[in-house]
């Protein structure tokens, strides 16, 4: 029997693929940078074909490094930005556009539109999420109003819409499946997470006929199977999660009250609150964390659109780094004197502001201001944004005392910035052996279907610390900063 899982993570600026043998440990990493394109101001697209080939390539060079074949892997565990949306034509498989990044706030006037409307209380009973542009289905919406012949397509039944999971499983099954898990649907504004299925109605107010989207699954479901030309062999598809529930998952957040911060091109923090969905009242987001066994359980979401983007932007559009990693020793060397904010809002702001018309500022410049303290603006901003996250999910969930975070993603392995993310929540912040918790849910879910992982309790328990960060901050310097930075957010606020 093989005994090792395939996890395909396909991210917003990067495709991974990893090998988990049978005991949850790793065994190779393969990845790949592909581009980002900017069409207009505020527009983020990709190109299709990118996302395939750096997952086809990738998980052929993970493969190669672990010295397996396709032969080898009892099944393939898939994690995928979510939101970005891809329509591709049945028939051939080709997409009809470039994938619509989670990112791209083109849909924006549409949101205004369906808000002042008065939709926007209808959407969030039955999805949990806000009219904004973050979401896929303003962008389908998009798609069928300003691509030519699209709509008559789509209402004949020749295309299909898909998020990057349901993209990369067509493609992987060669056409076989079109398939999506209830996390990735509930992303789309079209989906009652109640009742676990979409939802006529909402349907009709985007315009989105029915016959473009996938059917839902479980987290943990035979999804299809991977043709043999792609790795060697013939491999079940059994795990299916978007990044950030997938995410929860690899952090063993099975518990309600549980919350977990993952650091990539944007953070997203996800709350377990159980079996039962209930609306913030702080501007959060209302999503289902996993659905095992047609049983769905659900979390408060805080998403926060730039983090690690935040960093390539020094690196890429400014060139104070040559590295992102150059960030944190740059951070440190800053003048502590200077008290400069970077709001950055370059696409917009997420919770709990939804200010999709805001754009990015600095403030506190001095003519003594350099690439020092810059750098710490932006690794600051990250923790300024997941402090107001966790505020409102304090507020939400009722929390009062002592808080946890379990942390990831790549912005984790600075030991500055979560230090400074400890201090300003403050919050004991706990980061795994295993950083890439998202690749570790997706084969998690894979290789618990396929027989290999236990159930979610034994694999909680199998959660490993690799460094906890106290807070040290005195409470009045606390004060002091999140003062500054709410004072910059209110200037940065497009209304």
């Amino acid at each position: 029997m093989p005994r090792h899982i395939l996890a395909i993570d396909q991210g917003t600026t990067s495709s991974r693929a990893m090998v988990f043998r049978d005991d949850i440990g790793v065994v190779s990493v393969a990845q790949q940078e592909f581009p980002q394109h900017f069409p207009a101001s505020g527009w983020v697209e990709h190109d299709a074909q990118d996302l395939w080939r750096t997952v086809l390539e990738t998980g052929r060079q993970a493969l190669a490094k672990a010295g397996l074949s396709g032969a080898d892997i009892a099944a393939i565990g898939i994690t995928n930005q979510r939101e970005t949306v891809l329509v591709w034509d049945r028939a051939t498989g080709e997409a009809i556009h470039p994938a619509i990044v989670w990112q791209d706030r083109r849909t924006a006037d549409l949101c205004a539109s369906l808000r002042a409307a008065g939709h926007e209380r209808l959407f969030t009973e039955r999805t949990g999420l806000l009219l904004d542009p973050y979401f896929s289905g303003t962008k389908i919406a998009w798609l069928l109003q300003n691509v030519a012949g699209v709509r008559a397509r789509a209402e004949k039944g020749e295309l299909a819409f898909g998020t990057v999971d349901s993209w990369l499983l067509w493609r992987l099954t060669k056409g076989a499946v079109h398939r999506t898990d209830a996390t990735n649907a509930a992303r789309t504004l079209l989906f009652d997470i109640r009742t676990g299925g979409w939802d006529a109605e909402l349907c009709r107010l985007l315009g989105v006929p029915l016959a473009l989207l996938p059917e839902v699954m479980d987290c943990a479901a035979d999804f299809g199977v991977a043709d043999a030309e792609w790795f060697g062999a013939a491999i079940p598809i059994l795990g299916m999660a978007g990044d950030q529930q997938a995410a929860a998952i690899g952090q063993a957040c099975f518990r309600p009250g549980m919350i977990k911060s993952t650091y990539g091109t944007g953070c997203f923090a996800l709350m377990n609150i159980g079996d039962t969905p209930r609306l913030s009242e702080h501007r959060l987001l209302t999503t289902i964390a996993y659905q095992f066994a047609g049983k769905r359980t659900y979390a408060f979401e805080g998403a926060i659109f730039v983090a690690g983007a935040a960093v390539q932007w020094l690196r890429d559009g400014l060139g104070i780094v040559k590295q992102a990693d150059e960030t944190a020793a740059l951070a440190a060397g800053a003048d502590p004197q200077q008290a400069v904010y970077l709001v950055p809002a370059f696409v917009g702001l997420g919770a709990p502001y939804w200010d999709s018309a805001a754009r990015g500022a600095l403030f506190g410049l001095t003519r003594a201001t350099g690439p020092a303290e810059l750098a710490r603006a932006a690794l600051e901003s990250v923790g300024y944004q997941t402090a107001d996250l966790i505020s409102a999910m304090r507020a939400d969930g009722g929390i009062t005392g002592a808080l946890t975070l379990r942390v990831d993603g790549g912005m984790t392995a600075s030991d500055w910035t979560m230090q400074f993310l400890a201090d300003i929540l403050p919050a004991q912040v706990e980061r795994p052996r295993v950083a890439e918790t998202t690749a570790l849910g997706a084969a998690y879910l894979a290789g618990w279907r396929a027989g290999l992982y236990p159930e979610p309790v034994r694999f909680a328990a199998s959660w490993a610390l690799a460094r906890s960060f106290t807070p040290a901050m005195a409470d009045d310097e606390r004060q002091r900063k999140l003062a500054g930075w709410h004072d910059a957010v209110r200037r940065t606020l497009s209304g």
